[in-house]
């Protein structure tokens, strides 16, 4: 299997781990990071992920096109139920990497060593980005006369300044993880060893908060991005309004005026 998947509390932990080929993102892989992403959303317990890497020189390659495109392009046939799918719906696996599905709970990636390509465009579709120091960036489709169709194109010049972007994506040279922290695309930087440590202290912070308000204002950035500002501000208060209803709302106060710490049930 090309993950492994634990839970650390209320946190679920996601390492990829395919060292035969540095991470690269197989149609079998991509299955079941697919599979870790429907189940994370619909875990009651669960309330932030981490997705890292497993192994120590590199956090994914990307796309796995030795195993996908001949699926892709119909020059090979199917060999298993993976491979099956993706010749029946390609989306897929554009959907295990974050592209356009709508995942309500938050993801933080924390990012070691190579960061490449499709494994950029996962990084990107998380909601806070952990770099180490060691950590490089690259979307070099563009050096093999490709492009880039898991969002980057669409998010990284919505997440740092347009004319940074564009140099990123047309030259597709190596960023350097301080380059991009400096644009604002990683939260943090820190030394290879606290990785983890900072990454999981982060989502535990987000699930120490309330999951009905974490969801809802993930939901509403989310949704209002994009949006003309009178608009955007509607949703916010659609979105917003029902949660001061919910049994959590009423908790935090509670517990604050008792000083004591809060129990939320997400209700």
């Amino acid at each position: 299997m090309g993950l492994i998947v634990s839970k650390e509390g209320q946190i679920l932990h996601i390492q990829l781990n395919r060292p035969e080929a540095r991470n690269a993102l197989d149609p079998s892989t991509l299955m079941e990071l697919l599979q870790v992403w429907e189940d994370f959303d619909k875990d009651p317990e669960i309330r932030v992920a981490v997705l890292s890497s497993a192994l120590p020189e590199i956090f994914c390659a990307g796309m796995d096109l030795k195993s996908t495109m001949p699926i892709v392009m119909r020059t090979k046939e199917p060999e298993n139920e993976a491979e099956r799918r993706v010749l029946e719906n390609p989306e897929f696996m554009m959907d295990a990497m974050l592209r356009d599905v709508a995942v309500e709970k938050p993801i933080i990636s924390a990012v070691h060593g190579l960061c490449l390509t499709g494994g950029w465009e996962m990084a990107m579709a998380t909601d806070i980005c952990i770099a180490s120091r060691d950590a490089v960036f690259q979307m070099r489709e563009v050096q093999y006369a490709m492009m880039p169709t898991s969002g980057a194109t669409v998010r990284l010049p919505r997440m740092i300044p347009y004319n940074a972007a564009m140099e990123i994506l047309l030259t597709g040279e190596p960023v350097p993880a301080q380059r991009l922290y400096e644009w604002g695309f990683i939260n943090k930087i820190v030394s290879r060893e606290n990785l983890i440590t900072t990454a999981m202290s982060f989502a535990s912070r987000i699930a120490a908060n309330g999951p009905l308000a974490v969801k809802a204002i993930k939901r509403s950035v989310r949704e209002g991005s994009g949006l003309p500002l009178k608009e955007a501000l509607q949703r916010e208060k659609e979105i917003g309004l029902p949660i001061y209803s919910t049994e959590d709302a009423k908790e935090g106060p509670r517990a604050f005026y008792e000083k004591r710490p809060p129990v939320y049930k997400g209700c």
